[in-house]
Formats: structure tokens, C-alpha cells, sequence
């Protein structure tokens, strides 16, 4: 699939050919794709009482595969004429600009504005002990606390252990005394 951008003074668009001479080869750029449950996904948001067939699905696939080939390689070259070593987000609304899609430049930048508050959120909210509202020096109080319990604890099982083994041993060695009796007694 290869997109063409022509342009004019009068107006500007875009055609998309099938450069693909065997389909079922599989081509360098095929592991580099939208995934196909995204797609899937999309497609049943936006048409819920349409079916797609599996060509079209892999039509619509291989033109999203492309716009963002395209996309991505306008906003490259824009990113080395600024001298820049990172595509950012802004290369890539100039990007969209260039190739004739600005009315999608407002849409990017909603977008990207949502993608941000979630990763911030996703920031936040991976701190749980931000979340628990008690101080540093509490929580590690608590813990020291935790840890010299559980000592405790294990002092104590350890204590009972020795004792019933302690038991366990005398009472071993009164029966061996009283057969030692028994025997002495009989012999």
C-alpha cells in the first residue's frame, strides 16, 4: 500500500495504490501494525450494527498502517530540519499540517491532551503510599513495630517447642527408666 500526497494551488489530495504484487508473502513491514483486536475494537465502536468483512478489515488495517507510516516520516524530516533528535508531539500536528490533514490537528491535540492527564494520573496513583494519607515516619514506626511483634511471636514458638521437646525427652527417659525398673525387678 503506498500513499501519494498531490498537490496543486487549487488543492491538494491524496490516492492510495497497492504496491503489493503477492499478498500472501509476508512483507518486512507486517509485524509493525496496528493490532488487530484495536482495530476490531474500533471498527465495532464505530459501525455496531454493520458487519466488516475481513477484506475490508484488512483494507482498513493496511490504510491505518500507512497513515502513520506517513505521518510519522513527515514529522521525521520536520524534526531534522529543527535540528532535533526526538519526534515530540508538536512535529507531529506540523506533520499532519503539511500532508493536508489539519483538520485532525485539533483532534491530536485533544488527544494528546487526555493521553497526558492519564499518564499523570497513572503517576499519582502509582504511589500507594501517597495514597495512604500517613506519613513516612509513621509507616516505617508501624513497620519496626510489625517486625519486633513477629519476633515475639517467633521467640515464643520457639520457646514452646523447646519446652514440649524438653517434655518429650523426659518423659522418654522415664519410660526407659521404669522398663529399666521392670527389668530390674524380674531379673
Amino acid at each position: 500500500m503506498t500513499i501519494t500526497k498531490h498537490s496543486s494551488e487549487k488543492s491538494s489530495y491524496i490516492t492510495m495504490t497497492d504496491s503489493r504484487e503477492n499478498r500472501d508473502q509476508p512483507q518486512p513491514d507486517d509485524d509493525l501494525s496496528i493490532p488487530r483486536a484495536a482495530l476490531n475494537k474500533m471498527i465495532k465502536e464505530l459501525l455496531p450494527n454493520i458487519r466488516v468483512a475481513n477484506d475490508a478489515r484488512e483494507l482498513i488495517l493496511s490504510c491505518c498502517t500507512e497513515f502513520i507510516h506517513l505521518v510519522s516520516s513527515e514529522a521525521n524530516e520536520i524534526c531534522v530540519k529543527t535540528n532535533k533528535k526526538t519526534i515530540s508531539p508538536d512535529h507531529i500536528v506540523a506533520a499532519l499540517d503539511s500532508l493536508g490533514f489539519g483538520a485532525y490537528k485539533n483532534e491530536a491535540k485533544a488527544v494528546l491532551k487526555e493521553a497526558k492527564a492519564v499518564a499523570a494520573k497513572k503517576r499519582r496513583g502509582s504511589s500507594r503510599l501517597e495514597n495512604l494519607g500517613i506519613p513516612e515516619e509513621e509507616l516505617l514506626r508501624q513497620q519496626q513495630e510489625l517486625f519486633e511483634k513477629a519476633r515475639q511471636e517467633q521467640a515464643m514458638l520457639d520457646q514452646q517447642q523447646w519446652m514440649q521437646m524438653q517434655q518429650a525427652l523426659q518423659q522418654q527417659q522415664q519410660q526407659q527408666q521404669l522398663r529399666q525398673d521392670e527389668n530390674d525387678d524380674y531379673s
